[in-house]
């Protein structure tokens, strides 16, 4: 009888003996899209100081988030961004229940295995709706907007993330100096939101290599290239525009001198 020949077999207890804890997208897709403006019963807050902020961020006391990425799909700008701005709290918005869910899933997962990401949380919620009943005044020093929804038909243009009424919201949440962050790979989008922000008296248009030297060239890298969105551009090879504006303060006149 002719000998079997040996199989040899090569095992890794970190890969084949130990489960991933980390949640895969597959369970948790979803339309790419919601409607902003459909019932999505979701509840508020009345004010900031209503939100129980220790529950997002456990290893921080008395500290509320800087960094706000507004419509943060699956994650990836927070993920990116947190172990690279350990002290700074960075929150998500996302109005689609799965993609939140698994937004919150993959920070409890990471938590479980690292130090890091104890810094970031996401929360469901419509920005369109109430957005100063989750941050004070100036409390803010980033907003993210990438790769938002471009609502192509011009009806539906009254739902675009980039507004004159929610500039206005921005402003207000956004402390002077903050910086605005906007990409898109459609160029009429990337008009629009430009149109609209040079449009406002608080906002001021600033340069990518302004702000690299500023020392944000790891956020600036993070926007291009950590979301879903920007990563399917680059393997079509598309083409993205960026654009940054700074919140500036307006002196006041005092019209009695």
């Amino acid at each position: 009888m002719p000998k079997r020949k040996r199989t040899t077999r090569t095992t890794t207890a970190t890969t084949s003996n130990a489960p991933s804890l980390l949640p895969q997208k597959k369970h948790y897709r979803q339309r790419a899209h919601a409607n902003p403006f459909s019932d999505h019963s979701l509840v508020y807050p009345s004010s900031p100081d209503s939100i129980d902020w220790p529950s997002h961020y456990p290893a921080f006391v008395n500290q509320r988030p800087s960094f706000a990425d507004i419509g943060c799909g699956f994650g990836g700008l927070l993920i990116t961004l947190a172990p690279q701005f350990p002290d700074t709290l960075i929150i998500g918005l996302e109005i689609r229940v799965q993609v939140t869910q698994y937004v919150q899933d993959r920070i409890t997962a990471l938590r479980a295995t690292t130090d890091n990401y104890q810094n970031v949380s996401v929360i469901r919620a419509n920005a369109m709706k109430f957005l100063p009943n989750f941050f004070q005044k100036a409390s803010l020093t980033a907003l993210f907007f990438l790769f938002p929804d471009p609502h192509f038909k011009t009806r539906k243009h009254k739902a675009r993330i980039i507004s004159p009424t929610l500039l206005a919201e921005y402003a207000y949440v956004l402390a002077p100096g903050g910086i605005v962050y906007t990409i898109t790979d459609v160029e009429d989008l990337a008009q629009w939101m430009r149109a609209h922000l040079d449009a406002h008296p608080l906002f001021q248009f600033v340069e990518e290599e302004e702000l690299r030297q500023e020392g944000k060239g790891p956020i600036l890298d993070a926007v291009y290239s950590s979301t879903e969105e920007g990563q399917k551009v680059e393997r079509n090879a598309g083409e993205k525009w960026l654009a940054c504006f700074r919140r500036i303060e307006v002196k006041r006149i005092n019209v009695n001198q």
